[in-house]
């Protein structure tokens, strides 16, 4: 993580799964600030914008600092800047970054952004959690890594809880099916009878159907 904030990790990521994970040593997670790559007495990372306008870009020439330090110590692991502008992160995303062997070094932004000049030389890839704006990427980078990391073979404890989860291609990239547990009946309310006859062919025809009426009504976008 390349942030003006360090102190914010590992933040949420310490905890539940991810956490336990993380002291186990199944992943690691290093925060660098970005601050000590300013070159001035005052540790200045922004500056007013050519052009005019209203707030502050974070500097070039300190921002290089930083991904360049990050990349001596991970060669290979591509850049991704947290930016409203990038593409947006989906399931496919998470599984390619989980599946990679040289980690990755993500970039969080602050006040109106970055230099372009260092997004067109030395960021990879740019990523967008949605069509919102938020105050930084640190906020970002915890539920990109908790997509990545789950997907860590043993991070979940069963590898098959991940094969039937929403947007998994046991389940075509459909929202995932519903579930139920004890009591059989809460106020007034049964289980389906399906899922207690113990018919796994027709429990799984009922969860494919389920899955798929789910996404038609929540995410008709998905059935494109």
């Amino acid at each position: 993580m390349l942030t003006l904030f360090p102190d914010l990790f590992p933040g949420p990521l310490a905890t539940s799964i991810t956490g336990r994970a993380l002291k186990e040593g199944s992943w690691q997670l290093s925060a660098t600030d970005i601050r000590n790559f300013a070159i001035d007495k005052h540790n200045t990372v922004d500056d007013t914008p050519y052009g005019g306008g209203a707030g502050m870009v974070m500097r070039a020439d300190v921002v290089a600092g930083a991904i360049e330090a990050a990349k001596q110590q991970m060669p290979q692991a591509p850049v991704i800047f947290l930016t409203p502008s990038g593409a947006p992160f989906n399931q496919k995303t998470a599984n390619r970054l989980a599946s990679s062997t040289d980690g990755v070094i993500l970039l969080c932004g602050h006040y109106e952004g970055i230099d372009q000049r260092v997004i067109d030389t030395l960021v990879d890839e740019e990523i967008s959690l949605g069509d919102f704006v938020l105050t930084g990427g640190e906020i970002a980078v915890y539920p990109v890594v908790d997509a990545i990391v789950r997907q860590l073979s043993g991070v979940v404890g069963n590898d098959e809880t991940l094969a039937e989860e929403s947007f998994a291609d046991s389940l075509e990239g459909l929202l995932e099916y519903p579930h139920y547990t004890r009591p059989d009946v809460w106020r007034g309310l049964e289980v389906p009878a399906v899922l207690k006859s113990g018919h796994h062919g027709k429990i799984a025809e009922w969860r494919k159907g389920e899955a798929k009426r789910i996404t038609a009504l929540k995410r008709p976008d998905l059935l494109k």
